[in-house]
C-alpha cells in the first residue's frame, strides 16, 4: 500500500518527502522528513517496496478476499517499470501473472459487468478496493466516489438526480472507439435528444430499468457507466454518499496492455500482439497481426476510460513520444505547458506547514 500511495504521488508531484518508518515524536519537526527527495528517489523506494511485496505475498488461491497479494505487487510493479521505460522487467512480469504462475486471472467475459456486482472480485480482478455494506451508513465504501460522477440534473430537471456530474467523458473520447466495440455502450451513458414537439421523448434507460430523462432535463450529454451503481439492483445502505462500489484499480486487462507495450518496445512482436487481441477479442474486435505502438496506445484509452488513468498515461507517453501531449490537450480547448504541467503544485499549505523547507513545483 506504501508503494501505492508513493507512486500516485510521484506521479502528481514528483519527488516529495520520503518516509520509510514512522518518525518518532521527538522526530516530528526534523528536516529529513519535511524535504523532498528526487522523483528518482522516490522511484527506488516504490520497487524496493513493491519487489519485496511480490516475494512475500500469497498468490490469489490463498489469499482472503481483498488483501493484496503476490499478483497485485507484480503487477504494480510492471506498471512501475512501463514508466521508467524498463521494458524488459516489465515484460517479464506481466508474463509470470499471465502465464499463472502468481494464481488464476483471466479477462471477465462481460465487460460491462465488471463494474457490477458480478465483477468485483472476478477472475479480472488484480487490486481493488474493497468497499463493503452495512445497515448503519457508516461503512468503509469511498465517500461519494459514485454520486460524484452520476448523471445530473439540469434545463426543466424534474426528477431525482444520480449525482453530482463530474468525470464526464468527451465526444472526443465516444469517437476513439472502434464500429461494433461493445466497451463504448458498457462505459458510457448517453444522454438521448429530445424529441420534437408533439411527439414523446424516450430518454434513457440504464441496464436496471432506471430512466434518465432526455437532454431538456439533464446538464451533460455523458456520463460514466463504470461509476454507476445501482439503487434498485445492487446492495446497498441507501446513503447514496456511501454507495458500495469497489474502486478497480489494476485489472488483468491492463496486465494484458502493459505485457503488449513492453514485447513492442523489446522487439517481441509476436507476444505483443497475442496480449492486445486478448483485450480486442473481449471487446468484439478483429485481431491485429503486427500491431504498432499507436494501435496499443489508443487500445489502453479506450479499454481504461473513466478508470483515473488517463492523464497519467498521457504524460508517460509524452516522455516516449515527445509532441503527443500538447495537441491532445489543445483539441479539448485546454493548454498543456511542458516543463510544468506534467506534475502538480505543491500545495501551500503543505509548504507552509514544512517551514518552507518543501519547494514548489516549476511554473507555478
Amino acid at each position: 500500500m506504501r508503494a501505492y500511495f508513493y507512486f500516485n504521488l510521484v506521479r502528481l508531484y514528483g519527488g516529495v518527502p520520503l518516509l520509510d518508518r514512522v518518525p518518532a515524536t521527538s522526530e516530528i519537526n526534523n528536516p529529513e522528513f519535511q524535504r523532498r527527495a528526487t522523483a528518482e528517489e522516490i522511484y527506488q523506494f516504490i520497487v524496493s517496496d513493491l519487489q519485496f511485496a511480490a516475494d512475500n505475498l500469497a498468490p490469489k488461491s490463498t489469499a482472503q478476499t481483498g488483501r493484496t497479494t503476490k499478483a497485485a505487487a507484480q503487477a504494480m510493479l510492471a506498471k512501475v517499470y512501463l514508466y521508467q521505460k524498463n521494458y524488459q522487467q516489465a515484460y517479464a512480469l506481466t508474463n509470470e501473472i499471465i502465464q499463472g504462475r502468481s494464481g488464476a486471472y483471466a479477462l471477465y467475459p462481460n465487460y460491462a459487468d465488471v463494474w457490477r456486482t458480478p465483477g468485483a472480485n472476478s477472475s479480472e480482478s488484480i487490486f481493488e478496493i474493497q468497499t463493503g455494506v452495512n445497515a448503519a451508513c457508516n461503512n468503509s465504501a469511498v465517500s461519494i466516489y459514485t454520486v460524484c460522477q452520476g448523471p445530473r440534473s439540469g434545463g426543466r430537471g424534474g426528477w431525482a438526480d444520480l449525482g453530482f456530474g463530474f468525470n464526464t467523458p468527451t465526444q472526443d473520447l465516444a469517437n476513439a472507439y472502434e464500429p461494433n466495440d461493445v466497451r463504448r455502450a458498457g462505459s458510457i451513458i448517453f444522454i438521448n435528444p429530445t424529441a420534437p414537439a408533439g411527439q414523446r421523448s424516450t430518454g434513457t434507460v440504464l441496464w436496471d430499468g432506471f430512466r434518465i430523462p432526455s437532454k431538456d432535463s439533464v446538464e451533460g450529454l455523458r456520463y460514466s457507466y463504470k461509476a454507476y451503481h445501482s439503487r434498485t439492483r445492487e446492495a446497498n445502505c441507501g446513503n447514496n454518499d456511501y454507495l458500495p462500489k469497489n474502486v478497480r484499480i489494476l485489472r488483468y486487462a491492463d496486465v494484458l496492455l502493459i505485457n503488449a507495450e513492453a514485447a513492442l518496445q523489446i522487439g517481441n512482436t509476436g507476444a505483443a500482439a497475442t496480449s492486445l487481441n486478448l483485450v480486442r477479442t473481449r471487446a468484439g474486435l478483429p485481431s491485429i497481426a503486427t500491431p504498432t505502438l499507436a494501435q496499443i496506445w489508443r487500445e489502453r484509452r479506450v479499454e481504461l476510460a473513466l478508470e483515473q488513468d488517463r492523464f497519467f498515461d498521457l504524460v508517460r507517453q509524452e516522455s516516449v513520444q515527445p509532441g503527443r501531449i500538447v495537441p491532445i490537450f489543445a483539441a479539448q480547448g485546454k493548454t498543456f505547458t511542458k516543463g510544468k504541467n506534467e506534475i502538480y503544485p505543491i500545495p501551500q499549505a503543505q509548504i507552509d506547514l514544512s517551514g518552507g523547507q518543501l519547494t514548489q513545483n516549476p511554473g507555478y
